[in-house]
């Protein structure tokens, strides 16, 4: 598919939309738009929360059963996405998440798509 039959009136402004929401999680797009969170499922989220709470009950077990002197350091959380680690660009906040209420992309949003 050319992109340039949009500008030739050959391509609606609604299907252009329609692909671009279905790109996969992937695309370079999403990863521009989402960063390190579009490399993250739910299914990845939910092992990193489970790989927290049990290193939060290894350390209390631990905690419980040592002497008051020699308590362990408390267990660093899974880094995730989205967490600080990433510094927004000017970029990111000049261009709105949706363009228009029918969720069809504004012209600053195609504008920046298009390069």
């Amino acid at each position: 598919m050319d992109l340039l039959d949009w500008h030739r009136q050959r391509l609606s402004s609604r299907r252009l939309s329609l692909l671009v929401r279905q790109l996969p999680r992937d695309s370079a797009l999403n990863r521009d738009l989402h960063g390190e969170a579009a490399d993250w499922s739910v299914t990845d989220h939910l092992l990193a929360a489970a790989v927290d709470h049990l290193a939060a009950a290894n350390w209390m077990f631990a905690a419980v059963n040592s002497d008051e002197n020699d308590q362990p350091d408390p267990p660093a959380p899974v880094p995730r996405p989205g967490d600080g680690s990433r510094e927004p660009t000017d970029t990111d906040a000049a261009v709105p998440e949706r363009g228009h209420e029918d969720g069809s992309p504004s012209a600053r949003e195609l504008a920046r798509f298009f390069g």
